[in-house]
């Protein structure tokens, strides 16, 4: 059994909330309809901040409003390094046409409606003539996670988090649903719901890179 330290000595990089939404039209087709990361930052280099980031047409490079690719936030230095060091490295975003083309809008207020963390939860966002909505529904118990770097979306940090998957998810842009349902992958080695929240995230940068 190996050992266990009290402290990681890496650096951490940023924390906060980061649930996400991925939807597709037919659970066995091989690619999303929608893509969503929702982000609550409370600790990173450039302060703290809200964002959303919608791909509803990933493999299209056009933004808002001739489609619905788009990100909203609250501090768009913070977003920008975050989506240019993370985002674009998740293998569920890699080489998307729709995240380098998406139209950025400040983003005016946050609500969140976390209910009972068992049958619903929400984040909607307002700003820039926009109101999104992303919902959560029917979730399990929570999953504690740690990702080593070998494992990450990156390849390059460590990430601790706490999970809850979504049965059930939706994402709407000023009232109208996105396309595409919730459904299954493999994920942290195990079968897994596209739709999740996630509390606690964490990203550290190895001591060994520090």
């Amino acid at each position: 059994m190996s050992m266990r330290i009290p402290h990681n000595p890496g650096r951490v990089d940023w924390s906060g909330e980061n649930p996400g939404i991925y939807l597709k039209q037919q659970p066995d087709q091989a690619h999303y309809d929608t893509l969503a990361l929702f982000f609550r930052v409370v600790l990173s280099p450039y302060g703290r901040g809200h964002a959303a980031i919608v791909l509803g047409a990933p493999d299209e490079a056009s933004g808002w409003p001739k489609v619905p690719n788009l990100i909203m936030t609250d501090n768009q230095r913070m977003m920008r390094w975050i989506v240019e060091g993370w985002v674009s490295k998740m293998p569920t975003f890699v080489g998307k046409p729709g995240l380098q083309a998406m139209t950025w809008l400040d983003c005016d207020s946050v609500e969140k409606r976390p209910g009972d963390l068992k049958t619903r939860y929400s984040e909607t966002l307002r700003g820039s003539g926009v109101t999104l909505d992303m919902i959560w529904q029917d979730m399990g118990p929570p999953l504690p996670v740690e990702v080593t770097r070998e494992n990450s979306a990156t390849k390059e940090h460590e990430m601790y988090s706490v999970f809850l998957e979504a049965k059930q998810a939706l994402v709407r842009i000023n009232g109208t649903a996105l396309r595409g349902q919730v459904a299954d992958r493999q994920f942290f080695g195990r079968t897994m719901s596209t739709a999740f929240l996630a509390f606690s995230e964490t990203w550290v940068t190895p001591a060994e890179d520090t």
